[in-house]
């Protein structure tokens, strides 16, 4: 049996060397001639999975190790019977903990308290339920919009997109990314829908770039001053618009869902997919392969200082935003032909991140409200 893989899923020879040859490819570079001889494919976000790349192959089984599918035509596999399997909710605790880095960052820098703040969630699937319940944990205000799940639930916390972008001081979205239908989402924030926002809200993007459509934002940043944005995903990766880069708050290369453990639990997720397409019993596990935390516990002394800026001292310490922000704003130095690899090299040699759970804090003369929402966050808390 023959595996064609990116080589960005992490352990994948490890993983899948008992089912036969695997050759692992930079994910842009997997071309028809790789796959026609291959039976199984295992992909990220940044190999289009159609019938330009798998007609005339012999693949039977097409994994992607992330969440999103916009990359697989999904109708053509159902019509030439290829299984397919993703990696749902592998890297929701990923994006949930770059959404809040990203606002204690933005909190302590503009002197916000977040308890003050209303947020607005769009897409309330594996990711965006985690990002509600832990803004509502710690005291937000939270809108909801998800117009499938309304129609199945009647749930009435799901609100009109309208009526949450006219109330919300931030807006985060995780949402897929679609091109047809009544759910579309491609450009679902455009000019008009820009108009509406609330003056000076926050607008947090780490689903797919062309949710929102970044020309309108680019023009939108560059007529009514800078306002607090912050974008993880960009239309035309990895050709991105530098002076949008320039324009936005915190820009990072399309790296909200890359902890080391969400990668790793979606290598994990797509070889248990294979074994069942092949009806093999699950022999491999990574757990013992995962390095140990860089940061395993951390002692904070409280004292006087705002609930905000001690948790931001204790997020910069595991996960430092700032520093994939600095990396990506890089790219305006080079010329414009070499931009595109240089997005991609960020995302293949990104730092071994690993996720808050994986961090305990002794905090010492620490009131309540933090103890609480450092749990809340995900962090392992002792007094």
């Amino acid at each position: 049996m023959k595996i064609i893989a990116d080589e960005n899923i992490p352990f994948v020879r490890e993983a899948f060397a008992g089912f036969g040859d695997v050759l692992t490819v930079p994910g842009r570079k997997i071309t028809p001639g790789m796959v026609r001889s291959a039976d199984i494919l295992l992909v990220r976000s940044v190999t289009k999975a159609d019938r330009n790349l798998l007609k005339n192959s012999r693949v039977k089984f097409v994994a992607t190790a992330t969440t999103g599918t916009d990359h697989i035509d999904l109708d053509y596999l159902r019509r030439e019977g290829i299984g397919f399997s993703n990696a749902a909710g592998s890297n929701a605790n990923s994006v949930a903990e770059y959404v809040f880095a990203a606002l204690f960052d933005l909190a302590l820098r503009f002197g916000w308290t977040l308890s003050d703040k209303t947020l607005g969630v769009i897409g309330v699937g594996h990711i965006g339920s985690k990002v509600a319940a832990r803004a509502r944990s710690l005291g937000m205000a939270v809108l909801e919009n998800d117009p499938p799940l309304k129609r199945e639930t009647g749930d009435p916390r799901f609100l009109p997109l309208k009526e949450v972008l006219l109330n919300a001081d931030i807006l985060t979205w995780h949402v897929p990314l679609t091109f047809g239908g009544i759910d579309k989402t491609f450009h679902l924030m455009d000019a008009k829908k820009l108009a509406c926002l609330k003056s000076g809200s926050v607008l947090i993007n780490t689903s797919r770039g062309p949710v929102v459509d970044n020309a309108a934002l680019k023009e939108k940043l560059k007529k009514a001053g800078l306002q607090p944005v912050v974008l993880d995903v960009w239309e035309n990766e990895p050709h991105i618009d530098s002076e949008l880069l320039s324009l936005v708050t915190i820009g990072t290369p399309h790296t909200a869902g890359y902890s080391f453990d969400a990668k790793v639990n979606g290598t994990r997720m797509i070889y248990d997919a294979v074994c069942k397409f092949l009806g093999r019993e699950p022999a491999w596990r990574p757990e013992k392969l995962v390095p140990p935390p860089a940061v395993p516990e951390l002692i904070i002394r409280a004292g006087e200082k705002r609930d905000e800026e001690i948790i931001q001292n204790i997020i910069q310490k595991v996960y430092a935003i700032r520093e994939d922000d600095r990396r990506l704003r890089k790219i305006t130095a080079l010329p414009e032909a070499e931009r595109g690899a240089y997005f991609d090299a960020l995302r293949r040699d990104y730092p071994v991140r690993r996720e808050f759970s994986n961090t305990r804090i002794k905090l010492e003369n620490g009131r309540d409200s933090v103890v609480k929402k450092l749990w809340a966050l995900g962090f392992r808390v002792s007094a």
